[in-house]
């Protein structure tokens, strides 16, 4: 057990990341609103998804570099193109999961209900493990996180089994109305998470391989299928807490991070006990906490990459600077634009929807080149669950579009 948790770290990394608003709330509102209806949907967009995300750490390995620097090999245009999508995203979407993390934190710790307080706090607390800590400390936290985050998650699902009220049900729905399109739309497309995340797995991979050298192109796939296959059951699990507490509650959740945050916690407290107040919220804050500090890493470590590769700018503090740019750009908006924050996240989301079958189409391309070793080239099975995924992202996208 103790070798299996060593080589595993860009896997758990990646489910720290992906594990987030998407599971938290999505699946959780998902199993309250539908039951157990809408398992078909997150079982397929994993599947549809799943090619993309595993050839970055394929890549990675076989090859010695990171997604972007395959990015360039393909053409400047796609590596630009990156870099201005994450620029564009990475401010918006590192104070959506931010301010939650906060909202849960002030219910959790207390000290402040001020939830701008808390996102600064929870903010420099990143900060400081990462630059301070570094990769080697990030890969030994998160086994901890997502342990705790399963554990919780699992005995709550426990305790909810013997007190719900309603008839297990595990018919599946098609929503035909516009509001029930526009949740399954949107589920989907943030489940298990945005496919740019791929570039983050790629990175990981690479360091990982520096503090591990047995760390092989076998043993970061199955690294990845770790952590991937943790975003279902979490996801399954998270679905199942709605499904079996809040399903025929008619609750809606508020838009305030802090009151969201009481709201979420106490719609469980009620139904299962306040004893399990502490499981619950811990369950929840863990989630969020592991996706405020990956993204605090990861976007960073990929704007500083692809500085160097399209401008030439290397340093040694390239990564701290970035962050340093991150966490100011998100303290900002913190305090001068959160009544905006509606209309950036819906302009992060419809940018994370609609690039999808970019990233999945130039992912593709790259790991079926000459670029890429042919021993790790795609089998013929990856080849045809590509090109579904592909036509399955592209047809999500137009109804996305179509639909808004």
């Amino acid at each position: 057990m103790k070798n299996f948790l060593k080589k595993l770290g860009p896997g758990l990394l990646f489910a720290g990341a992906a594990i987030g608003v998407s599971h938290l709330v999505q699946s959780t509102r998902a199993g309250a609103d539908y039951g157990y209806g809408l398992l078909w949907a997150l079982f397929l967009v994993h599947l549809f998804k799943y090619p993309f995300f595993q050839f970055a750490p394929r890549y990675a390995m076989a090859t010695g570099e990171s997604l972007l620097d395959g990015y360039k090999k393909l053409g400047k245009g796609v590596l630009y193109a990156y870099f201005v999508l994450n620029f564009a995203t990475m401010f918006t979407i590192q104070t959506a999961v931010t301010i939650v993390t906060a909202g849960l934190a002030s219910n959790l710790f207390g000290i402040t209900s001020s939830a701008t307080t808390w996102s600064i706090i929870i903010t420099i607390i990143c900060m400081a493990v990462l630059m301070i800590g570094k990769y080697k400390f990030l890969d030994n936290l998160m086994k901890i996180i997502i342990t705790t985050l399963t554990i919780c998650t699992v005995i709550a699902i426990f305790i909810a089994v013997p007190n719900t009220t309603e008839n297990v049900h595990f018919g599946q729905v098609l929503p035909t109305d516009t509001v029930g399109l526009a949740f399954l739309i949107a589920f989907m497309g943030w489940m298990p998470a945005p496919l740019d995340i791929s570039v983050w797995q790629s990175l990981w991979a690479i360091e990982k391989r520096k503090v591990q050298k047995s760390y092989k192109t076998k043993s970061a796939v199955n690294d990845f299928n770790v952590g991937y296959l943790s975003t279902i059951l979490l996801g399954v699990f998270f679905l199942s807490l709605g499904a079996l507490v809040m399903y025929h509650s008619e609750e809606s959740f508020d838009s305030g991070a802090t009151q969201f945050a009481s709201q979420f916690i106490n719609m469980y407290t009620e139904t299962l006990g306040d004893y399990t107040y502490y499981i619950i919220a811990i369950a929840a804050f863990t989630a969020m906490f592991s996706t405020t500090l990956t993204t605090l890493d990861a976007s960073p470590r990929a704007m500083a990459k692809a500085s160097h590769l399209l401008f030439n700018i290397k340093s040694k503090y390239s990564f701290a600077v970035w962050i340093v740019i991150l966490a100011t750009g998100t303290v900002c908006i913190l305090l001068f634009y959160l009544s905006e924050m509606k209309l950036l996240i819906d302009i992060a989301t419809i940018l994370s929807f609609v690039t999808a079958p970019f990233y999945a189409i130039i992912n593709y391309k790259l790991v079926c080149s000459s670029h890429m070793p042919k021993k790790w080239r795609p089998s013929v099975k990856m080849h045809i669950l590509s090109w579904a995924g592909i036509v399955f992202l592209v047809g999500f996208s137009i109804w996305y579009l179509i639909s808004i």
